[in-house]
């Protein structure tokens, strides 16, 4: 068994990062931080969890195996900046304070991109894990083969729908129920900061890869989940290109290719991600679903878990969707 603390643990993301690891065979939780909770039941913020004798603290146990951070952006850095821990522990950061090359060393710590389907062994290899954004997880993962087999040789459009748990647990003037509700917009249009991380795993697979990313993000009115399409170019058959998709991922515990329409029910409370590839008239549509908590955060990170210590990596995470 190995233990684990959980930084900044009143979240949605932290919620289901305690949801599963209830059910992995080799974890114990070993603390939950909170500042603003410490002696409070887990249950009284993540009703669902009531059931669980688990409070939140403001300690920290420096010598637990893992640190899974769920903190707002740049916050990592400054609990990292304030506390210490065992050279042996293995930190998991699910904000974007280590995801772009820039960032990705701190305090002699060196943060690996937590993308598993393109990054599989350099994680079984490292200490430490920048988790990709949610955003991020849907676009790489639709984009992933055409970059792999240099077939990306014209600018990108992304469409993205993500529900209202993507913008976290506090409330804003666009999160709550009755601006939400029966309502859809865009925001950060061309600017969102998941593109950065997008960029730099299309340029490592395909390295002359310049062309523009026209991402489009959406707010939904449901509360989880990323439907994600991108279009561009190409003069690959429809066969062709679903078969560069099932080479890619025939290896995948998660990721699954299709020509049959997909939808976010299909994914939903899973670390599951649908793939459908379609050509239409010059251009190559690629649609892309998961649970933004799930393998956009929670779920993915306890997947990068896994890899560290050798664990099957669905351990955890066998989930079944929700469909009705």
């Amino acid at each position: 068994m190995i233990k684990v603390g959980i930084v900044g643990s009143t979240g949605y993301v932290a919620g289901e990062l305690i949801r599963c690891l209830q059910h992995h065979p080799k974890v114990e939780v070993d603390f939950l931080y909170s500042h603003s909770q410490p002696g409070e039941l887990v249950g009284s913020i993540h009703q669902d969890l009531g059931y669980l004798d688990l409070q939140f603290t403001d300690q920290v146990n420096a010598e637990v195996d893992v640190l899974f951070l769920c903190l707002g952006h740049g916050n990592s850095k400054k609990f990292l900046e304030k506390y210490s821990f065992a050279k042996t522990t293995k930190i998991i950061d699910l904000s974007n304070d280590f995801r772009l090359n820039k960032d990705a060393v701190f305090q002699e710590k060196e943060f690996v991109y937590g993308l598993v389907e393109a990054n599989k062994e350099k994680i079984k290899q490292a200490k430490h894990i920048a988790n990709p954004g949610c955003f991020a997880t849907a676009i790489q993962l639709a984009l992933l083969p055409l970059a792999k087999n240099e077939l990306l040789k014209d600018e990108l459009h992304i469409h993205a729908l993500t529900g209202s748990t993507g913008a976290g647990q506090k409330l804003t003037e666009t999160s709550h129920f009755s601006w939400r509700n029966q309502n859809v917009s865009i925001y950060k249009a061309f600017q969102h900061q998941h593109l950065d991380e997008i960029g730099e795993t299309l340029k490592d697979l395909q390295s002359g890869f310049s062309e523009e990313i026209n991402f489009l993000p959406l707010r939904g009115d449901f509360t989880r989940g990323i439907f994600a399409s991108v279009y561009t170019k190409s003069s690959l058959s429809q066969e062709e290109l679903f078969q560069h998709y099932k080479t890619y991922y025939q290896d995948s515990e998660f990721v699954h290719v299709t020509e049959e329409t997909i939808n976010l029910k299909q994914v939903v409370n899973t670390n599951m991600a649908f793939i459908q590839v379609q050509k239409i008239d010059g251009k190559v549509l690629i649609t892309s679903v998961i649970d933004n908590l799930l393998k956009g955060a929670a779920g993915q990170a306890i997947q990068n878990m896994n890899l560290l210590f050798d664990f099957p990596e669905n351990a955890g995470l066998q989930l079944k969707a929700n469909y009705f």
